[in-house]
């Protein structure tokens, strides 16, 4: 009889995982520590303090910030509300649309933003909009993050679609309704945590990500990710990291939603089964 493997035996695996959490995360937690010192030194203790924290509001590049988090939440908010539709629809059209010619390659499509590096994507879309003459700004940033976004949204719609028996939507065909009716009465209220799940994760994707921004933003344009980018080049100040602080929290209580709103689904569709 085949053993089950158990890889929190194997020698050496604590240490490497302790050693992996520690290098990930215990920058993060000094950036968080010292976003509470009153100092001006980003390495001195000097007490505790939400100085900082005051500062991102009310100190002397409070406009810029506030610009740079309108921009960012505007267009995370908009990308992840269309990369969602397409996403939702893609779910139905991969799960639900039996076999069809391309649909391995379709599906390959779908998660290549995901396999390749982000830089590459970047470099690409810059080319592209050079390319076609879209002028760089506002739209360009969000065109990128709906294209970018999209595999994110589609993963966890995909997988709440797939723990939902087509017996449901049978049924309503059973009872009269039209592919339609069954879809929008019957199959879209269970997919809701996925589709929900989905909608945060590419919001938050949206709003983290510095890399494509960076590349297609333009002149006179920023996000939050390319505010601190740029503030950071003039030196690392204490509010820097209160600000990056913020975004991290923000980030953390976004992606652990989703994740409950997931697990629940799971649940969901267990009990139902």
């Amino acid at each position: 009889m085949r053993r089950s493997l158990n890889i929190r035996r194997y020698p050496g695996f604590l240490p490497i995982t302790i050693l992996c959490l520690v290098v990930l995360y215990a920058p993060l937690l000094v950036v968080m520590v010292y976003s509470f010192n009153d100092s001006l030194s980003i390495t001195r203790w000097g007490g505790f303090s939400f100085r900082w924290y005051m500062d991102i509001f009310t100190g002397p590049e409070a406009a810029k910030f506030k610009d740079a988090a309108w921009n960012s939440l505007t267009i995370a908010l908009s990308a992840a509300v269309a990369s969602t539709i397409v996403a939702t629809a893609a779910a139905v059209a991969m799960v639900r649309g039996g076999a069809f010619r391309g649909k391995a390659l379709n599906l390959a499509l779908i998660s290549m933003p995901i396999m390749v590096p982000e830089i590459v994507t970047a470099v690409a879309t810059l080319v592209f909009f050079s390319a076609i003459g879209f002028t760089l700004g506002y739209l360009s940033i969000l065109v990128a993050h709906i294209v970018f976004c999209i595999p994110f949204a589609y993963l966890p719609i995909a997988a709440r679609l797939q723990g939902i028996d087509g017996s449901y939507e049978e049924a309503a065909q059973d009872l009269y309704a039209s592919r339609f009716q069954a879809f929008l009465r019957v199959l879209m209220p269970l997919m809701a945590p996925g589709i929900l799940a989905g909608f945060l994760l590419a919001f938050i994707i949206s709003l983290d990500d510095f890399i494509i921004t960076n590349f297609i933003k333009g002149a006179g344009i920023e996000t939050l990710p390319t505010a601190i980018f740029g503030a950071v080049k003039q030196g690392i100040k204490p509010n820097i990291m209160a600000l990056s602080t913020l975004m991290l929290t923000v980030s953390i209580l976004i992606v652990t939603l989703s994740y409950f709103i997931s697990r629940y689904g799971r649940q969901g569709t267990k009990a139902e089964a």
